[in-house]
C-alpha cells in the first residue's frame, strides 16, 4: 500500500495532519539517511528561521489538501 493513498480527509484537522506528513515525507525522501537527518535536527530545531520555513511548507501542503477536499464544504 502506498504511504499516500489519497489526499481526501474527513475533516480539516485530518487534512492538516496530512499536510504535516507530506512535509515530513519530503524531507525523508530528499535526505533518506536517518543518521544525517538526526545529526542535522539540533541545527534547525533551535533556529527560528528554519521553523518558520517549515511552517510555510506545511501551509502550502495544507492548501493542496484543502483544495483536494473542496475546502470541506
Amino acid at each position: 500500500m502506498s504511504w499516500l493513498p489519497t489526499l481526501i480527509t474527513d475533516t480539516p484537522e485530518e487534512g492538516y495532519d496530512l499536510a504535516i506528513k507530506l512535509s515530513r515525507m519530503a524531507v525523508k525522501k530528499t535526505q533518506p539517511d536517518d543518521a544525517a537527518r538526526t545529526k542535522m535536527r539540533p541545527d534547525y530545531a533551535n533556529d527560528a528561521d528554519s521553523l518558520t520555513a517549515v511552517s510555510q511548507v506545511v501551509a502550502t501542503n495544507f492548501q493542496t489538501v484543502a483544495a483536494a477536499n473542496g475546502y470541506w464544504k
